[in-house]
C-alpha cells in the first residue's frame, strides 16, 4: 500500500524496499513541482528531465523558449523510458546533484 505524500497522483502499481521513495519509504516531498520529458535514463536510480519554460526578453516585450536540465533521483517502483512525460517533485538534496524525485508518469500538462 502506498503511503499519501500530499499530491493527487497516480501511485505506481508495484511496491519497493526503497527507503529513497516517496510512496514506499520516508522521503518526505516539499517545494517545487515540474513537468518534463526525460532525457536519459542511463545511470542507476537517477534520470535527467528537461523541461521548457517561456523567458522574458525586456527589451523586445516577448517571450524566448528557454530549456533546462534537472536530475531527478528514480524510485525502483517508477518504470520509465526516454523520451516519456514525467511529474518530478522537489524532495531534500540526495546528492550533489539530485533535489527532485520522480513522483509520475506520463502526465499530460500540470504546473510548471
Amino acid at each position: 500500500m502506498a503511503r499519501n505524500i500530499g499530491i493527487s497522483v497516480i501511485p505506481p502499481r508495484r511496491s519497493c524496499a526503497d527507503k529513497l521513495c516517496p510512496f514506499h519509504g520516508t522521503l518526505p516531498i516539499r517545494g517545487k513541482l515540474f513537468t518534463g520529458i526525460v532525457e536519459s535514463s542511463k545511470a542507476k536510480n537517477m534520470v535527467v528531465v528537461s523541461r521548457e519554460y517561456p523567458r522574458p526578453v525586456q527589451k523586445y516585450k516577448r517571450y524566448e523558449r528557454s530549456r533546462s536540465k534537472v536530475h531527478a533521483y528514480l524510485p525502483e517502483c517508477v518504470d520509465v523510458k526516454e523520451g516519456e512525460e514525467v511529474r518530478i517533485a522537489e524532495c531534500r538534496p540526495l546528492s550533489k546533484t539530485i533535489s527532485f524525485v520522480v513522483i509520475e508518469v506520463g502526465r499530460k500538462g500540470g504546473s510548471d
